[in-house]
């Protein structure tokens, strides 16, 4: 099976081939049943090639997008059109982030789980913290049947660890993918728990 092999050229060469494709489906499912932006803030947590971020602007959000590979702000700039009024841009690796605006939506599509345990748990509590009223997380997390899941520096969970994120939310969508199927590095076993959830 493959592994991630998280070098600053695999995640450029990554990105590149990444601002052309759908937006993934948990950001999908969040903004459909938070409806138009009209406004609010979305943060998006490794916005990469800024798929996510341009499907938010357009959809009348105000964004925050964080990432920490390098030549950020370019590439999710070509992937928009430009510099955007609504749009502000932080180059910073997680390890580093220690602030989020308060948010109406946050989207961490497959980011969260390149951190280790202790830098993930931070970030789930800066993320927790930042969530207004109303607001929504939607998440793609690696669950432990995963086949990087002897990676060192990542985070696997088990379902019921999972559930335990979202104590005190409401899960609006849950889906488990435990299935082969292909990486950008190649062929593997995908274990990830798919989640939108609201502070009530």
């Amino acid at each position: 099976m493959s592994t991630p092999m998280r070098t600053d050229e695999h995640w450029a060469n990554y990105n590149s081939r990444q601002a052309a494709r759908p937006i993934r489906e948990s950001c999908r499912r969040a903004m459909a049943v938070a409806g138009r932006g009209a406004g609010r803030i979305a943060v998006d947590l490794g916005c990469g090639a800024g798929r996510e971020t341009r499907a938010f602007l357009e959809a009348g959000w105000r964004v925050s997008a964080f990432d920490g590979e390098p030549g950020t702000e370019a590439r999710l700039l070509r992937t928009i059109g430009g510099r955007h009024a609504a749009l502000t841009i932080e180059t910073i690796r997680f390890q580093e982030l220690y602030d989020l605006p308060d948010a109406d939506l946050v989207y961490a599509g497959y980011s969260l789980p390149f951190q280790t345990r202790d830098d993930f748990d931070r970030l789930w509590t800066l993320i927790r913290a930042a969530l207004r009223p109303g607001g929504r997380i939607a998440v793609d997390l690696f669950g432990d049947r995963d086949s990087w899941a002897a990676e060192p520096g990542m985070t696997f969970l088990t379902e019921p660890e999972t559930r335990a994120l979202f104590d005190g939310l409401t899960i609006e969508h849950w889906d488990v993918e435990d299935a082969p199927g292909t990486a950008f590095s190649g062929p593997k076993h995908w274990h990830v728990f798919h989640v939108v959830a609201q502070r009530r």
